[in-house]
């Protein structure tokens, strides 16, 4: 597909999924185990064909510049395929990315030295399967300006959260609301609206064009949904393409993991019996930085009385579980679980080492994390509330620096405890 330039948005602030986001930005936050967020777009432009890609980055890219570097060289620049990433540059004028649309026309001038007829313009935060191919045919076919990837939801989830959208029989879009309170209802079905999943299609004079235009508007957020797509509404061609999951037949698996609710509830659909969403299709593969790593080890405790088993869970190479416990968990790379301790329905990322004796639930542990022995998290305790993150959802996020304070409040409490009794 060398008429299809793929132009990956990467510059967002992940405040939402915050302090996952602290150190790096969302597209490289760790997924399911072996991967980053962002690995399961790129996947699906290569499965589609498409290999001349640019991500356009600006927040805390340095982790997402390292694995985009080790993880996707495969591509040949000599012929006419690549990855790049584009750090904000302030082209044209002094500011940052002031919006979706803004990223894309500061960074006009690297896209018009390629030739190309289309522009495939994605997101670098969700997860879904996707052959953009189709859509590009759909896009086509219809002589469409501009074609946007759509997804029916509940009315519930859109509202304040998605687009929505209006087409009408022929599939052209007749209106757009940019996360609205109020979502629109299908016709004949109230409960459920059109959402747009952040997936485009432009024609190449197309989208320089409303680009260029819209740079020049002083009102605009200068967004895709908010101001490009609305404004071509109404004076141009613009269709709706239905998701269709690579996997004919089964449910349609789409997820905006912008919260860290969103996050977790992703990861946990991929220990499922039969996930819809799978990560061992081996007709669509899900491609990331492959470490040299071992396999990942089984072992029992010291005395032999404790086996170290995980069931219903997803265990990444060079991890170690010697005679504890997980349960419903997502272990990435390098994790060190000891003797006796148990972990229930959480997140563990690359090179965590849990103590011996914790008892975990509900959690996801940053990068480099050592859980202290004895440690009791995500059982509803006080401390849980004083020293993590804790979601609407009731999960927890657990740093270092967060280990920390509950070890100092620990001391605290300790010391005090030995005050009044030596005061009697």
């Amino acid at each position: 597909m060398r008429n299809v330039l793929g132009i990956l948005l990467a510059g967002g602030a992940g405040q939402r999924l915050y302090p996952l986001t602290r150190d790096r930005c969302k597209p490289a936050v760790p997924f399911g185990g072996t991967y980053r967020i962002i690995d399961i777009t790129l996947s699906n432009c290569v499965n589609s064909g498409f290999r001349r890609i640019y991500i356009l980055a600006q927040y805390k890219q340095q982790s997402l510049s390292r694995h985009i570097n080790q993880g996707w060289h495969m591509m040949q620049r000599d012929l006419d395929e690549f990855i790049e990433i584009v750090p904000a540059q302030q082209r044209n004028g002094n500011d940052w990315y002031r919006g979706t649309a803004d990223a894309v026309y500061q960074n006009l001038y690297s896209f018009e030295q390629e030739g190309f007829e289309d522009a495939l313009i994605l997101s670098g935060d969700h997860i879904y399967k996707m052959n953009y191919a189709e859509m590009l045919e759909y896009h086509r076919d219809n002589n469409a300006d501009a074609t946007v990837a759509v997804i029916e939801v509940a009315r519930e989830k859109a509202a304040g959260q998605l687009g929505v959208l209006e087409t009408n029989e022929e599939g052209r879009v007749t209106g757009f609301a940019e996360k609205p309170s109020d979502p629109k209802p299908l016709a004949g079905d109230p409960n459920s609206s059109l959402a747009s999943m952040g997936v485009y299609l432009f024609k190449r004079e197309v989208l320089w064009k409303v680009l260029k235009e819209d740079s020049q508007s002083p009102e605009s957020k200068h967004d895709f949904g908010h101001d490009v797509l609305p404004k071509l509404i109404k004076e141009g061609r613009v269709y709706g393409f239905n998701f269709r999951d690579i996997n004919k037949g089964t449910a349609k698996y789409w997820r905006d993991i912008g919260t860290i609710d969103a996050y977790y509830d992703a990861n946990m659909d991929l220990v499922s019996v039969i996930p819809v969403f799978s990560l061992y299709d081996r007709n669509w593969p899900l491609r990331t930085n492959a470490m040299q790593l071992p396999p990942a080890k089984f072992v029992s405790s010291g005395d032999g009385n404790r086996p170290g088993i995980a069931t219903d869970s997803i265990v990444a190479p060079g991890s170690i579980i010697s005679g504890g416990t997980v349960r419903r968990s997502v272990l990435s790379y390098g994790v060190r679980l000891h003797s006796y301790s148990e972990v229930e329905d959480s997140i563990l990322f690359p090179n965590v080492t849990v103590g011996r004796y914790v008892c975990m639930r509900n959690a996801i542990v940053d990068s480099g994390v050592t859980i202290p022995e004895g440690t009791v998290i995500g059982y509803g305790s006080e401390i849980d509330r004083e020293n993590f993150v804790v979601t609407d959802g009731g999960r927890l996020v657990v740093t270092s620096e967060s280990i920390l304070m509950m070890q100092s409040l620990k001391t605290g409490l300790t010391a005090r405890a030995h005050t009044a009794n030596a005061l009697g």
